[in-house]
């Protein structure tokens, strides 16, 4: 994707062939500044801090990670690997690309971890741009649909789902970029997406950037935007979609989903094939939420007036704060999900159908 005209990915070798390059999400969209990555240690960082952020790009960061380590110390594989799988527990995609590398990197010698590291972080970075892309094929004959019965099509979407959190593309936004692409009318609800506000700060930016028009409303408005018949589908994307289709993503998806269902609005899930998690059948009991730090709650920050970025508290001293980062959309409330594969329905015999190499 691009931004003043210049395409970019997420994540990518700088010109020496052995660091790594990201965008500092947590200055975007004020500053857009890239971060040189030269030890797996600020790899964990850029992941734990949400300098990186979205599943499939935190899995991409992480196997070039393992990379920086493997050009260093060889011997560190299985500590590495342990230490990057801990930096976040709910988005599947981190645990899949390290086991990736570990099943490529285990059994070579040493002196062959490094190049192997790196081929594969290369090939899972390109495997996840085209799978995006694939999911923007599959999603786009839905808004054709809707245009064709319309002429406009209202989109709602949640929290980032774009090319900031994958490598290139996205997965809910790759649709609505190819359906402007394309000529269609389409129009996108950004929820502003509380706490981090990824929505109002990411994906306002990368639709700005890219043409698309779109209105950043508050999280608790969706419902009503849906109520006056002025939303026509709902598409997110997933940190982690079960066995039986229960699907995490950020906190509120699951009250968006809610309010679809109340009112008829489809409720379309976006995933590639690294956010499966076959091994979990029950989403609400089974998939581990992360607690992120109250500060995420209790202190905001944006640009003052005159020009100053400034972080300041917006809750009352004294009041405690919790910050659960996900939150489980059940798969009845799934219209259906979008993937490199095609669309299926969000339930066990679907998914098998759609994968059954996955059984």
């Amino acid at each position: 994707m691009k931004i003043d005209g210049i395409s970019y990915r997420s994540v990518w070798l700088d010109a020496d062939g052995w660091s790594v390059r990201i965008f500092d999400q947590t200055k975007l969209p004020w500053l857009v500044e890239q971060i040189r990555l030269t030890r797996w240690e600020e790899a964990a960082h850029a992941i734990r801090s949400m300098q990186v952020r979205g599943a499939p790009l935190i899995g991409a960061v992480a196997a070039y990670g393992v990379a920086l380590a493997m050009r260093a110390a060889p011997e560190t594989l299985d500590a590495v690997l342990e230490a990057l799988n801990e930096t976040r527990p709910t988005a599947i995609n981190l645990r899949w690309a390290l086991d990736r590398q570990r099943a490529r990197l285990h059994n070579l010698p040493l002196e062959a971890r490094a190049e192997a590291a790196y081929a594969e972080a290369q090939h899972i970075a390109d495997d996840d741009a085209e799978t995006c892309r694939r999911i923007g094929e599959n999603g786009l004959p839905l808004l054709q649909e809707i245009a064709a019965r319309k002429g406009r099509v209202n989109v709602l979407t949640h929290c980032n789902a774009g090319w900031l959190a994958t490598v290139d593309w996205g997965t809910a936004l790759a649709p609505i970029y190819m359906a402007h692409d394309a000529g269609l009318d389409v129009h996108v609800w950004v929820d502003e997406t509380r706490p981090r506000n990824q929505g109002a700060a990411l994906t306002a930016f990368e639709l700005g950037a890219h043409g698309v028009k779109h209105t950043v409303i508050a999280d608790n408005a969706g419902g009503h935007y849906m109520q006056h018949g002025q939303v026509d589908i709902v598409i997110v994307g997933t940190d982690r979609v079960t066995r039986t289709g229960d699907v995490a993503n950020k906190i509120g998806t699951y009250l968006k989903a809610l309010a679809a269902h109340d009112n008829g609005v489809p409720f379309w899930v976006a995933l590639p094939h690294s956010t499966l998690d076959m091994r979990v059948r029950d989403g609400v009991s089974e998939i581990p939420i992360e607690e992120r730090g109250p500060a995420e709650v209790t202190e905001m920050t944006g640009r003052t007036a005159d020009g100053r970025i400034e972080t300041v508290r917006v809750v009352a001293a004294g009041s405690a704060a919790a910050n659960p980062a996900f939150d489980v959309t059940p798969a009845r409330l799934v219209t259906g999900l979008i993937t490199e594969r095609g669309r299926c329905a969000a339930n066990e015999a679907a998914l098998l159908g759609m994968y059954p190499e996955k059984g």
